[in-house]
């Protein structure tokens, strides 16, 4: 994870600022900073989406690919997760530095979807056992100024709400045999749910209270964060604690309230930034991957 040295008098000033309710930025401890969306920036993938936070900055592709059904779900299709942190985000992650982040990106996000609700996977099944769709989600990240895992969580729902997946026909013959059969048309596709797909707000604790949307220089002042996923209802999916310090259980309570409030919020917001920019069609601006 990116990190970023700070002296003692600086913490001081970021702890002692948080308690009354005012960060360095000017924001309040609930507060999330300006999120910039964009989708559709990729053109050969099925769908994608680039968000930037701060000075986080993460970019999703999504590919639907054919395959075969797993064993003890014959009847759906499935996501992998492949997560790719770039050396140029930040020095730590040259090498072998960004691999295992990475990995605990994907097992998370692996985490949030291992549920029936979050995504209709048995929209992606195409002929039980022997053919489905498989969604593979491909995060880069491209620069690391805190805050990682909502970023990617925002930046992941915004690509699939903006895959389109073709339609298939299965055509059996006389024989039994099956042939499958993908429509040429480009708007011949059907799209995903995304209404349950929850997001994950951390919040992360410093002196006696909890901030959401945390800076690395924040970050560095705290010594354990609370990961909650949270659907646009409000309900939390999963949690999970990173960091050395201990948690009690009052501040956990706390800071799931926190989560549920902020994430019903997040969500909102998303839902109407995605709306507005489809409703412009091809009309709307522009700025690309490389903008």
């Amino acid at each position: 994870m990116a990190s970023v040295a700070l002296s003692e008098a600086e913490k001081v000033y970021i702890v002692h600022g948080v308690q009354e309710d005012l960060r360095v930025d000017g924001r309040g401890c609930e507060d999330y900073r300006c999120v910039e969306v964009e989708t559709d920036v990729v053109s050969n993938t099925s769908g994608s989406a680039r968000v930037k936070l701060g000075h986080t900055d993460i970019l999703v592709g999504v590919k639907a690919e054919m395959g075969t059904p797993k064993l003890e779900k014959p009847n759906e299709g499935y996501l992998e997760f492949f997560v790719d942190c770039s050396a140029n985000a930040t020095p730590e992650f040259e090498g072998r530095g960004g691999d295992d982040l990475g990995t605990e990106i994907a097992n998370t996000l692996y985490r949030i979807f291992n549920n029936k609700s979050s995504i209709d996977l048995k929209s992606l099944c195409i002929s039980p056992r022997e053919h489905c769709w498989i969604l593979y989600v491909d995060v880069l990240l491209l620069e690391c100024g805190g805050n990682l895992f909502d970023t990617i969580c925002i930046a992941v729902k915004a690509a699939l709400f903006n895959t389109r997946i073709p339609r298939v026909r299965v055509l059996e013959d006389e024989e039994g045999s099956k042939d499958i059969e993908l429509s040429d048309d480009p708007y011949d596709c059907f799209r995903l749910s995304v209404e349950n797909v929850p997001c994950i707000v951390t919040l992360c604790k410093i002196g006696y209270r909890h901030v959401v949307d945390a800076t690395l220089q924040e970050e560095a002042c705290s010594l354990a964060s609370l990961l909650v996923s949270v659907t646009s209802k409000g309900v939390v999916t999963c949690m999970r604690k990173v960091g050395k310090g201990s948690l009690d259980p009052e501040s956990i309570f706390e800071m799931m309230e926190t989560g549920k409030r902020v994430g019903k919020v997040l969500h909102a917001s998303l839902q109407s930034v995605l709306h507005k920019e489809e409703s412009l069609g091809p009309k709307r601006q522009k700025v690309g991957f490389l903008g």
